[in-house]
């Protein structure tokens, strides 16, 4: 197959493959459908797709409540939709996009099979958040046509794509995937295939600096979070956030970015959210997370709000936002993406509410490094190292 016709094939697609109806494959879906594509929802677990078509149709229902879209356009989204119960059913789509467990033996898996039931010019995508594009396009009989397109949950409503090119992913494809996310509405950015990409690598000390200081008792999580939501405008603070994405999964993005980087010690797992794992204490999805969310009329995360400590609120913001502008700074210096892109991505993928350079500037880039020094000193680990730039601005 040549380069060409494979990418050209894009201009004219007409049909979209979706594999895994979960919550961020039905959300790529709904994109896709609501664009004007045909698109084939594929999962093994009949039940799971159900759920998930009823969900949308609830989606699709308030949005035309809200006069957000009209009666007819919502059946024509929902329509577009054809539910697959064999991977066979995928065999005529342009584009096929891979959103099942985090787990590269399952994908690599997948994606062999597909292989051999699509046609040599359909484009094969994997939407994971962590798990290298090169490893698991690596044994394909064409590689060329693979690359990562990582969308943020929900994806109906944020905006950011990350796409991702492969060590052997076809030179001009990313592109021609660019600007079929843009005509989806989508703010795309082209990463570099490395572990977290931009968001999950940037964004991993929100998560492990506020574990860490919960872990060490200096704070709960709703002073944690408190903390972020008033001091810095964050609209969620790190454990509620956990709890909405489900904290086996990201448990599971920080254990492969930590292994990928040959366990450097920055990215290294919090033990705290080891064992909420293994407790199956996941978050919202099952009623129980750091947060207890079986009672909706009396939300733990309300009831039992800690006393507001000023002091410690800024102290804890001051901790967990110098460990994100440092990772920041150091992607800027390792250039693996553009000022413009990195600012991006954080605020349009995990809606953070400005630039992590930006922030830096503001804060002064001389107290974000006293503070991490200072962090230095206390623990003696190289987790709170900083990036070289970091001293020079």
């Amino acid at each position: 197959m040549s380069e060409s016709s494979q990418i050209s094939n894009l201009k004219s697609q007409i049909s979209v493959g979706i594999i895994g109806s979960g919550t961020m494959g039905i959300g790529i879906a709904q994109v896709a459908a609501t664009n004007n594509y045909k698109v084939f929802l594929y999962d093994q677990n009949s039940s799971q797709t159900e759920k998930s078509l009823e969900g949308l149709q609830k989606v699709l229902d308030r949005l035309v409540e809200k006069n957000k879209i009209g009666f007819e356009e919502s059946e024509n989204i929902y329509n577009r939709i054809k539910f697959c119960t064999e991977l066979k059913d995928l065999k005529d789509c342009d584009l096929v996009i891979e959103a099942i467990i985090e787990n590269k033996e399952i994908k690599q898996k997948v994606f062999a099979d597909l292989e051999e039931i699509v046609s040599n010019d359909c484009v094969l995508a994997t939407n994971t958040s962590s798990i290298s594009i090169t490893s698991i396009s690596a044994d394909l009989k064409n590689s060329e046509r693979f690359l990562g397109i990582h969308f943020f949950n929900p994806a109906p409503l944020m905006p950011l794509v990350e796409i991702i090119p492969g060590l052997l992913t076809a030179e001009n494809l990313p592109q021609k995937i660019y600007d079929l996310m843009k005509s989806w509405g989508k703010i795309p950015v082209i990463a570099q295939d490395i572990p977290g990409f931009i968001v999950n690598r940037i964004a991993r000390p929100f998560y492990g600096e506020a574990l860490r200081i919960v872990e060490e008792k200096i704070a709960t999580p709703a002073q944690v979070d408190e903390a972020m939501r008033t001091i810095g405008n964050f609209k969620m603070g790190p454990f509620e956030l956990m709890d909405l994405i489900g904290i086996d999964i990201n448990f599971a993005v920080t254990e492969t970015v930590y292994k990928d980087y040959f366990y450097d010690p920055k990215y290294k797992p919090s033990l705290l959210q080891h064992r909420m794992s293994e407790a199956k204490l996941l978050g919202r999805k099952i009623g129980k997370g750091f947060y207890d969310y079986s009672d909706a009329s009396q939300d733990s995360r309300n009831k039992n709000q800690d006393n507001k400590d000023e002091k410690l609120f800024n102290e804890i913001f001051l901790r967990i936002i110098s460990m994100l502008i440092n990772e920041a700074v150091e992607a800027k210096r390792l250039k693996l993406a553009s000022d413009e892109d990195l600012e991006l991505a954080m605020q349009k993928g995990v809606n953070y509410p400005k630039g992590l350079l930006a922030w830096g500037k503001e804060i002064g880039y001389k107290k974000v490094s006293e503070t991490l020094q200072n962090l230095y000193e206390t623990y003696q680990e190289e987790r709170y190292r900083q990036s070289p730039l970091l001293r020079k601005m």
